[in-house]
């Protein structure tokens, strides 16, 4: 601590005695000063105990020491020293008055004590504070490096910063989700700053803001390097940081910019690693893929995985998509493979992991965002501006990526087509074909299999399609189609050699049966085009 009135009072050399403001000693004595001028107030900064003999005071004047007083405290000055047996025997009982009145602490400052003691005994504490101070900045600053060597995450150093500010600390991503927090309660109160956090992004790194109030004062540093804000680190106190405390704080944004931004050099390598691995995996060989990844990656091949192919619409990237799933992984430590294609983002996974539940969450949100903007449905096969597509496989292991690639790749299809942001592969392969006839192309070869018994039924020659339909409903039972239809068993035959002879093809062919069922189907849908 700083010195204060009352360490210079109980200082055993200085024989100083309290006259006036007893119980405002515990206040911080800046500097000490010595000055006989009538009006010191304009070389003050405040703080200060300043010293006097009174030369040029009317010491004996209510009045004149009232408002001398007055100014003094108003100047922000902590005490006023006064020598006895130089010009005064005493201290002028007008002088004390008006310190009593107005509460500014007056020392008296006998004869034998020089005030060049007295600046020499404050100049001395506020170097051994000084000292103490960078002393255990230092020691903050060595046991925050050696939580961040051990490689245990964020978490660790967050936990020490948190003790040596006497405080709570939490750290942002670059989305301004918290990604860790110290202690555990600060998450909740970090998350509220989640707006202040998103202004800290928009001035370049390095930038720092002070939110709340005395009881809840929150600092915020963002951390990066350049004019790239990676994420922010906030430190909630009771009050200012002191130097020892804003020592562990400079140490702790240095040590999470370089564990959260890490070099570029650094971030292709582990693309190009994990390029790598994804195509030995895609190739079948997930032996040789398994011994590539090492220890990076080696983790996320013991266990089921999702593979995920986001696309955007250009300009735009899935870059954000990719940040909000790493995030989701720092916080839960899952490893995750992630490689960009130009507009595509290629992820493998932890099947029922953070990454994966973070990509559901955005895709949610992108569509809730355009429901709440009112925008019109997005177009089958288009995307907007920024938005994303997303198709998520079926849980898969190493020997299986290939397929899970296809797979993804059919439920992004499906996506774009239905206008959706995501369409896991399940969804098909538990559901119906029938959504799937809604492709312009599909209704198109349908309108054109069709369009030739729609126009002989048109003429008034017959009920072609309708007893086509029965016929494959019935799965080509003569009687229970002819008796859904109202007509003899013969008839029905005639019909069905009709269609035969008008489209040329075969219905003992079961593959034309399934051709005609389903161009039954896309023609028969609410949003079918009328023949």
């Amino acid at each position: 601590m700083p010195p204060t009135l009352a360490s210079l009072v109980q200082h055993s050399a200085l024989k100083l005695t309290v006259r006036a403001g007893a119980d405002r000693l515990d206040a911080p004595v800046r500097w000490a000063h010595a000055s006989e001028l009538t009006d010191p107030v304009p070389y003050m900064e405040g703080g200060e105990l300043l010293l006097v003999t009174a030369t040029n005071l009317d010491a004996g004047n209510p009045e004149a020491m009232r408002r001398y007083v007055r100014r003094l405290a108003g100047a922000g000055v902590v005490g006023l020293g006064f020598a006895v047996g130089v010009h005064y025997d005493d201290i002028p009982q007008a002088l004390v008055d008006a310190a009593e009145e107005t509460g500014l602490p007056l020392l008296e400052v006998p004869r034998r004590t020089p005030f060049l003691a007295i600046a020499k005994a404050v100049s001395s504490e506020i170097a051994a504070d000084q000292y103490r101070a960078v002393t255990a900045g230092f020691e903050a600053q060595r046991e925050l490096t050696k939580a961040a060597l051990a490689g245990d995450g964020p978490g660790e150093i967050l936990t020490r910063l948190a003790a040596h500010v006497d405080g709570w600390a939490a750290l942002y991503d670059a989305s301004g989700a918290v990604v860790a927090a110290a202690p555990d309660w600060a998450a909740r109160r970090a998350a509220r700053l989640t707006p202040d956090v998103e202004r800290l992004r928009e001035r370049p790194a390095p930038a720092s803001m002070v939110v709340g109030d005395t009881d809840d004062r929150v600092e915020l540093q963002s951390l990066g390097t350049g004019r790239r804000v990676r994420g922010a680190l906030a430190v909630g106190t009771g009050a200012a940081l002191g130097t020892a405390e804003r020592y562990a704080v400079h140490s702790a944004v240095a040590l999470l910019t370089l564990t959260t931004a890490r070099s570029r050099s650094l971030q292709g390598a582990e693309q190009r690693l994990g390029a790598a691995v994804l195509r030995m995996l895609l190739a079948g060989q997930p032996d040789h893929a398994r011994a590539v990844a090492g220890d990076l990656y080696g983790g996320l091949l013991d266990a089921p995985f999702r593979l995920l192919i986001a696309e955007a619409s250009a300009p735009s990237t899935p870059a954000p998509l990719g940040e909000a799933m790493e995030a989701a992984a720092l916080r839960t430590g899952e490893t995750m493979l992630a490689v960009p294609e130009g507009e595509r983002l290629v992820v493998l996974a932890a099947d029922g992991g953070a990454a994966v539940a973070a990509c559901a969450a955005y895709a949610e949100a992108q569509e809730a965002q355009e429901a709440q903007e009112a925008r019109p449905p997005r177009e089958p096969g288009t995307a907007e501006e920024g938005q994303v597509v997303v198709g998520l496989s079926a849980p898969a292991g190493p020997i299986a990526v290939s397929a899970a690639y296809k797979q993804a790749e059919q439920a992004l299809s499906v996506a774009r087509r239905r206008g959706r942001a995501l369409v896991e592969h399940e969804e098909l392969a538990t559901g119906s074909v029938l959504p799937l006839l809604a492709d312009d192309a599909v209704r198109a070869f349908a309108d054109g299999m069709l369009r030739a018994l729609y126009e002989h039924d048109a003429k008034g020659r017959g009920d072609l399609v309708a007893s086509l339909r029965a016929w494959l409903s019935h799965h080509g039972q003569w009687d229970a189609a002819a008796a859904d239809l109202g007509v003899h068993r013969h008839t029905l035959r005639y019909r069905m050699r009709r269609v035969e002879e008008i489209l040329g093809r075969s219905l003992d062919d079961p593959d034309v049966r399934m051709e005609l069922w389903l161009a039954l189907k896309a023609t028969s849908s609410p949003s079918a085009p009328v023949p």
